[in-house]
């Protein structure tokens, strides 16, 4: 059997020529869709989501507040989390071509992705991600050797835990309202709870917008917390598609995208009317549902969003990919893969610039900015990430966090500089 040093001799970072530059390019597209949603809670505290009131009332944060829930909300981190399948099953790929075993440089990767994560997150910004996708990563290769279609199964299922529990929540307390007493017990507990979330809500903005950076990484601390304490709402619709990625890995479809162009540009027509059909229930229907109680109207919501979300990912991702497919789009898009081959840097990089702006350590403008401004916010920071990474990668082989990452994982500096 083959030792660890074996598997590492064996095994190094993909070489720039052995990329697919399509998954590259949707990389990078799903990080600006991910900073435009996270641009709101950069901007103001993450308990304004649970907190069933819109700071914002001019018109354009209206109507940017809509654009982003309808066609950014939910629907990017989708998209990078497939990426992230498809990459295990690429790195599942490489492995056996060249004979060797995979896991234990994919295990060192994650135990190495969870302390970068826990470092953004406590250090930086609440709302990481980096930790989840660490710890979700240990499962996949639980599924390594199964079939494709049994891997769609098990996505299936897996995406539908957060709709079936709150179904049962839902089903729980519209039974409980059949009591006239346990109805007003009810009533007084979620109005208990809404003081609780506004209460958390005055509170952060306070410490976000004027406390130390002690007391931000306290309020960091508890707001992670309370992420995960919810992350079984969450963490499914990550595992699922981690698992349609690992699916379309192992069925080869990104080794050669030539044959199943034709498919792909008939399937995109059912996508956008799924999604756009899905995305405005989810929308609609969240306007006007309390988003900390369960009810009919927000388990409707999140009907929508679990057939809605999916489908719009796939559309973007569908359309990026024929538009890659021709020349003239190819051109257009290949800037965008030095920003996704630079992904780890550019998305802690989105975090630590906007923390800057908004946090009372930097400019201090936390809760000045509503949906139309963190929109435009959101372009402008992107627009500079793009030429700087294709800059960056002129001139050397990794971003510095791939690099410090990459290096780690393979217990030895990787040659940083492309003349190396």
């Amino acid at each position: 059997m083959a030792s660890d040093s074996d598997h590492n001799t064996a095994l190094a970072p993909v070489a720039p020529g052995e990329r697919i530059e399509i998954v590259d390019i949707l990389r990078g597209f799903a990080l600006f869709g991910i900073l435009l949603v996270n641009m709101a809670f950069f901007s103001t505290s993450i308990f304004h989501a649970v907190v069933d009131f819109s700071l914002w009332t001019s018109p354009w944060d209206r109507a940017a507040e809509f654009f982003i829930r309808a066609f950014g909300e939910g629907k990017f981190y989708l998209l990078f989390s497939f990426l992230f399948g498809l990459g295990f099953a690429l790195q599942l790929h490489k492995a056996e071509g060249r004979g060797a075993e995979a896991g234990p440089t994919y295990r060192r990767r994650l135990l190495l992705l969870l302390p970068i994560g826990a470092a953004h997150a406590f250090l930086i910004w609440g709302g990481d991600i980096l930790m989840m996708y660490a710890l979700l990563g240990f499962l996949l290769p639980l599924f390594r050797k199964r079939q494709p279609k049994t891997l769609l199964i098990w996505a299936a299922v897996v995406i539908l835990i957060p709709v079936i529990l709150t179904g049962l929540f839902v089903a729980f307390i519209e039974l409980g309202r059949m009591d006239p007493d346990t109805r007003v017990a009810i009533e007084r507990s979620f109005a208990e709870q809404g003081d609780r979330m506004e209460a958390r809500l005055e509170e952060s903005t306070r410490i976000y917008s004027g406390g130390s950076y002690t007391e931000i990484t306290r309020q960091r601390v508890y707001e992670v917390g309370f992420f995960y304490k919810w992350s079984i709402f969450f963490a499914p619709y990550v595992m699922g598609m981690f698992l349609v990625g690992l699916y379309v890995g192992r069925r080869g479809i990104f080794a050669d995208l030539s044959p199943h162009l034709p498919r792909i540009r008939r399937m995109l027509p059912g996508a956008l009317v799924v999604g756009l059909l899905g995305n405005a229930a989810f929308t609609a229907l969240g306007e006007i549902s309390n988003p900390s109680q369960p009810s009919p109207t927000g388990l409707a919501a999140q009907i929508g969003y679990l057939f809605g979300g999916p489908a719009l990912s796939f559309f973007y991702a569908g359309t990026l990919i024929l538009w890659w497919g021709n020349g003239r789009g190819r051109r257009l898009l290949k800037p965008l893969a030095a920003v996704g081959r630079t992904a780890l840097t550019n998305y802690l990089a989105q975090s630590l610039v906007c923390t800057l702006i908004f946090y009372s350590y930097g400019l201090g403008y936390f809760g000045e900015a509503g949906p139309a401004a963190g929109l435009l916010l959101t372009i402008g920071i992107y627009a500079l990430q793009i030429p700087f990474s294709n800059w960056w990668l002129g001139r050397f082989r990794f971003g510095p966090a791939e690099w410090v990452w990459r290096s780690l994982t393979y217990g030895r500096a990787q040659p940083m500089r492309i003349a190396d």
